[in-house]
């Protein structure tokens, strides 16, 4: 494999296939224990096996204490970078641990103890991250949802996760709107038949909340006087094997599921990520633009920067709008970002107002190096606009909630590997990932199917879902014996290389022959006009489906969009052949997605198939989707 020449990753990955145990082990040291495990796995115990077994230590005592006490107390933890207010912050590893230690003992007093569920209902600001911190501190078990989420779906979490206490702020900001949170939750508690007992509430200055009482307390009085009192807690001790968090994941049921993540591999592979992933060195900042809802703010802008010592952005704002399409380059130079993690759509949503990155020019990017994106499929195009305008690696990587931590990407501290874009690289060690066929055969390089994952999942990957170990094993464990399923498709090349083509959903008959919709948008983002695409799959009634493109053109374009769309209909027909019986493709303003970035396509499939459908909880802006049916429509589609 000429492609691995000049990286360690062949012989990295070789070892931790061949010494499970051993790899894992000396991975572990990285961690401070209370009491070291003796061993790495016990297949025997959970559904799939347990990571760790023996092992006790604690999720905020390896994030800050053993750091202020190894005397990086002075450095900067976390810096809160919030252009929709304004303000920023930098907070030392000292300064956070003193504020968790009295936020934790807080707890402690309203009753919550080790097991305990706490929800977290909070916008991107520091005392979310305390939030986290403190509860883990106490061995209880955080559920983040996010801010401003809908009422009938933070409901359905709280009914799940049963939390003793529920710590939220008044409101969250969004580009051009003060959103207030507590009548959201107020009417989820309403709707909820488990009853809490005590919510904190953070008052900020933008907008203020009613509380309610003998139920609601003010988060900063409470806070102040349990500090006046010399209030404090120290670290809960806690089995590997307990759990750290839970984190919904929509259900095709429309019953929320609870990704279980536990405490020791938590810790040790995203640990291990830092380093050997990513390429960071303790004391560097690295900058994950996500929301702290989502698993890739839970790993990298909370947790994994810490456990290692590094610095994390938190960031309240947006990749354009606060004030302009800059603002990433901005907080890159302002505060000396080395690595930065962000979505491909927030990329796209960037070229966009900036085609030519005349704004990323204006800054001093010296000290960046990388620029890593998950969330969605990299489109080639956009990787190649990133590549020349930043002069540094682009690296696209691929997981999911259920992870973690990446299943595939390219590992710079390995010494990097060359890009082939389109593909978010390699299997991360510990990832036994396979392409198999509809009977679970596994296929030849080059050949789609569904990507799974050979049992047993590495650490940090899902134990099983909350309270629901039949759930767990129906969905990912059952269509595969002996496999978990991504329920993505896509395959593997001769050099190994990961290509994920999107969900499994996504792949649609149009005539007997199966199709990816993920390589339809790559031929679709090829096209110099468009800043950014989806395609679906749309009800046919001779040949199945039929694939519709629709697309988002670049600022400043003066070719009307519907030559454009011509132009399109026959790059697909060029590329892929009249085998994808590509005929539709339409111009829109924008896109739906959910806050994080994430094209709502099944939505819009179920506009455009003329099925029923609501709102979903996640969507940015629900006014769009008025936008997308009146374009369905000129279309001839159904958009109901």
């Amino acid at each position: 494999m000429t492609a691995f020449s000049g990286s360690r990753y062949r012989e990295v990955y070789a070892r931790a296939a061949q010494d499970r145990e051993g790899f894992w082990l000396e991975a572990a040291r990285a961690v401070d224990w209370f009491e070291a495990p003796a061993r790495a796995f016990d297949p025997d115990a959970g559904i799939y096996g347990r990571w760790f077994p023996g092992g006790v230590t604690n999720t905020c005592h390896n994030a800050l204490d053993r750091h202020v006490a190894s005397g990086r107390g002075e450095q900067a933890a976390i810096i809160y970078d919030s252009p929709v207010t304004g303000a920023t912050r930098r907070i030392s590893y000292g300064e956070m641990l003193a504020d968790v230690k009295v936020l934790a003992g807080v707890l402690a007093e309203l009753g919550v103890e080790k097991g305990d569920r706490v929800v977290i209902y909070m916008p991107m600001i520091p005392e979310a991250l305390a939030a986290m911190y403190a509860t883990a501190r106490l061995g209880a078990v955080h559920s983040v949802v996010f801010g401003g989420f809908a009422s009938r779906e933070l409901a359905a979490r709280i009914e799940d996760a049963r939390p003793k206490v529920v710590l939220t702020a008044s409101c969250g900001i969004e580009t051009n709107r003060v959103v207030p949170y507590k009548p959201l939750l107020d009417e989820a508690l309403r709707l909820s038949e488990h009853k809490v007992d005590t919510c904190l509430v953070l008052q900020r200055p933008q907008l203020g909340a009613e509380l309610h009482a003998g139920r609601d307390l003010d988060w900063g009085e409470t806070v102040a006087a349990a500090a006046a009192r010399g209030v404090s807690a120290e670290c809960t001790p806690v089995a590997s094997t307990d759990p750290l968090y839970i984190l919904y994941t929509s259900g095709t049921t429309g019953r929320p599921k609870g990704v279980v993540r536990d405490t020791g591999g938590h810790l040790v592979a995203p640990l291990w990520s830092m380093p050997n992933l990513y390429g960071i060195r303790p004391g560097e900042v690295f900058w994950t633009a996500s929301d702290i809802g989502w698993v890739v703010g839970h790993t990298y802008i909370v947790y994994a920067p810490l456990f290692f010592g590094a610095t994390s952005i938190l960031y309240e704002g947006k990749p354009v709008g606060t004030p302009d399409a800059g603002a990433f380059w901005r907080v890159c130079e302002q505060h000396d970002v080395v690595t930065l993690f962000t979505a491909p759509t927030a990329l796209r949503a960037i070229r966009k107002e900036d085609p030519e990155g005349r704004l990323v020019r204006e800054r001093d990017l010296s000290r960046f190096r990388a620029l890593f994106l998950a969330g969605e499929r990299a489109d080639p195009d956009t990787v190649a606009w990133a590549e020349r305008t930043f002069g540094v690696p682009v690296i696209d990587h691929w997981w999911q909630t259920e992870t973690g931590w990446p299943i595939a990407g390219n590992p710079l501290g390995l010494g990097g590997l060359p890009v082939k874009r389109g593909s978010p690289t390699v299997p991360m060690p510990g990832y036994l990932l396979e392409t198999l066929d509809e009977g679970g055969k596994p296929l030849p390089p080059n050949q789609m199917g569904t990507l799974a994952i050979k049992l047993p999942l590495p650490p940090a990957c899902l134990p099983t879902l909350y309270n629901d170990d039949e759930r767990f094993r129906q969905t990912y464990l059952s269509t595969f014996p002996g496999y978990y399923t991504t329920s993505d498709a896509g395959y593997l090349d001769e050099d190994g290389y990961v290509y994920v083509m999107g969900r499994t959903d996504d792949v649609i008959n149009v005539a007997g022959h199966r199709l990816s919709t993920g390589a339809m948008e790559e031929v679709l983002a090829s096209h110099p006009a468009v800043a950014e695409c989806a395609v679906i799959g749309v009800k046919d009634g001779l040949k199945g489906e039929v694939p519709a493109g629709f697309v988002v053109l670049k600022t400043g374009i003066d070719k009307a969009p519907q030559a454009v769309e011509t132009e399109l209909v026959q790059l697909v027909r060029d590329r892929i052949g009249p085998v994808a019986a590509f005929k539709i493709a339409i111009t829109v303003g924008r896109l739906p997605k959910t806050r994080s970035g994430k094209i709502l396509r099944g939505t819009m499939k179920k506009l455009a198939d003329g099925d029923s459908w609501t709102v979903p909880a996640t969507v940015d802006d629900p006014v769009i989707f008025d936008e997308i049916a009146e374009a369905l429509t000129s279309h001839g589609l159904p958009a109901t």
